[in-house]
């Protein structure tokens, strides 16, 4: 099953599962106890925090959920913060994205995600590795880098967000997807 966050993320062939961590959680567990499918394909956008190139496509099972505060070393929690899903289409050894309800547009403190050894950004990643880690559910994210994590990230995201899709869209095809 190819999903979505939907909002301005849509595509007509995805289920659209809702933006950022807790929507993307519940509406996925919805649709995995209705529709019980047996892998989960997340297609969407993100930002890079150091290297990369805009409008190329990264996979990745591999994800965190690390907010700001861990940076300021003033904060912890008892949480787990990482998942990797091991499959044969994507290797833990790829790109390594973290998730927040937040988008980071500070260079420095995407230097400090960087050093934390992230390369890219998405605010659904994580809830959806999670929920298909409790299904026993194979599942990947295939994103579009859309920005860099600075002063312009919401700018750039603006300007290349339908290209992106475009590229997704051809990626699918080309790779049998579709």
């Amino acid at each position: 099953m190819i999903i979505c966050a939907g909002g301005n993320e849509n595509f007509s062939f995805a289920k659209a599962i809702g933006i950022g961590l807790v929507e993307a959680t519940c509406n996925l567990t919805k649709i995995c106890h209705i529709y019980k499918p047996s892998n989960l394909v997340f297609i969407g956008t993100c930002g890079l925090y150091e290297k990369g190139k805009i409008l190329e496509i990264y996979k990745s099972s591999h994800a965190y959920n690390i907010e700001f505060s861990k940076i300021s070393n003033n904060f912890y929690t008892p949480a787990q913060n990482e998942i990797c899903l091991k499959n044969e289409n994507v290797s833990c050894e790829t790109i390594k994205i973290n998730s927040s309800n937040y988008i980071c547009q500070d260079k420095k403190a995407a230097k400090e995600f960087a050093k934390l050894d992230f390369f890219a950004e998405n605010m659904e990643a994580f809830a959806i590795l999670s929920v298909a880690k409790n299904f026993g559910i194979f599942a990947e994210c295939i994103l579009c880098a859309t920005n860099f994590c600075n002063e312009n990230a919401h700018k750039d995201f603006i300007k290349n967000h339908q290209k992106a899709k475009e590229n997704l869209i051809q990626y699918l095809k080309e790779h049998n997807y579709l």
